[in-house]
């Protein structure tokens, strides 16, 4: 069904407008990299626009946010360019948006309507009624450029020890992302910076999780990694449908961030072994939890940007409180 709503959109997005007859779509997030464990009713789709010939240039001290301009010339996305020469990503957002809600009229045998735009979201948000219940499908507007990865990814993914440095090296190689995404701390909010997006990247790491090549590999000995990141996902799930209000700034990119720290620190397949999965389930909290309290969340790919902001200390040790209630009672927020 998902399939069917994005490939009709992807073919009228590249007819309708000569700036997107490139783009293609990529899937993101957790179905897609086989770690969701509950009834699969949200997914992430990347629509994918190659950019040539661009510079990047820092938006604040993080080393996430950029602005996006062009070397040369770029004609066919003259009309989203500020004064300053700047890729407006608000303005290709819209022009985006006012697309695909046009086009899901034209949607036959499925309702499909867009979402009202939430502040701050980089995604264009599509609810298909699917009897008895809704599916939801964040549309992500990304920038794919052949271009070196910033120097604030330097002492970035530390995997070295756990998968080697040759896969490091082509990693470093491959493609740089960047979504539209509004930089909060900027003093004139212009909605013209982008996000470094590693998810292409992230999903071959998690596919590709083994020590050794043949580490859950039909006929090779399995581990328990998947297993413990879906667990950690989805008691994040329990706790946020508990306390919806305390817990909305938590998400589950937090969660995959701790799960790489913990791939890092636990290198080995015989670190994950099957049967360990409560252990290490246990293992990876104690270290999230650690995170909580002092509120320090290092960024896998971004050594330089905390993901836990310092004014949300208090929601920061409300979480912390809450998981380590449910490690310390056999998680009960399981059986409710």
């Amino acid at each position: 069904l998902v399939n069917g709503v994005i490939s009709h959109l992807v073919q009228a997005i590249r007819a309708k407008d000569g700036c997107f007859s490139s783009i293609e779509r990529q899937s993101a997030g957790s179905y897609y990299e086989r770690v969701k464990i509950s009834e699969p009713n949200e997914f992430d789709i990347m629509l994918v626009m190659p950019v040539a010939r661009i510079q990047l240039d820092e938006s604040d001290d993080t080393g996430a946010y950029y602005y996006v301009s062009f070397k040369r010339k770029e004609k066919s996305l003259s009309k989203f360019l500020e004064e300053d020469g700047k890729l407006s990503a608000f303005k290709m957002l819209q022009a985006l948006r006012e697309i695909i809600k046009q086009e899901v009229k034209n949607i036959k045998d499925v309702e499909v309507t867009v979402a009202r735009k939430k502040a701050g979201s980089p995604a264009i948000t599509l609810q298909i009624k699917n009897p008895p219940s809704e599916i939801s499908v964040d549309i992500i507007l990304t920038l794919e450029a052949q271009h070196s990865w910033p120097l604030s990814t330097q002492g970035g993914l530390k995997i070295e020890q756990w998968l080697g440095t040759k896969v490091k090296r082509n990693m470093r190689f491959r493609s740089l992302y960047l979504v539209a995404k509004q930089n909060k701390t900027e003093k004139v909010l212009r909605g013209n910076t982008w996000r470094l997006s590693f998810s292409h990247i992230e999903k071959d790491l998690i596919k590709n999780h083994g020590n050794s090549k043949t580490c859950c590999e039909s006929d090779g000995p399995k581990c328990c990694r998947k297993s413990c990141l879906k667990l950690l996902k989805y008691l994040l799930e329990q706790l946020k449908l508990k306390y919806p209000k305390e817990l909305e700034k938590f998400c589950s990119y937090h969660i995959k961030t701790a799960f790489l720290h913990s791939c890092v620190m636990w290198p080995n397949d015989s670190d994950w072994h099957l049967g360990a999965l409560d252990h290490c389930f246990q293992q990876c909290l104690r270290f999230f939890v650690d995170c909580l309290q002092k509120s320090e969340l290092t960024h896998f790919f971004i050594p330089q940007y905390n993901l836990f902001s310092i004014e949300d200390k208090a929601r920061h040790h409300f979480l912390s409180r809450k998981i380590s209630h449910e490690l310390n009672n056999g998680f009960p927020v399981f059986h409710e």
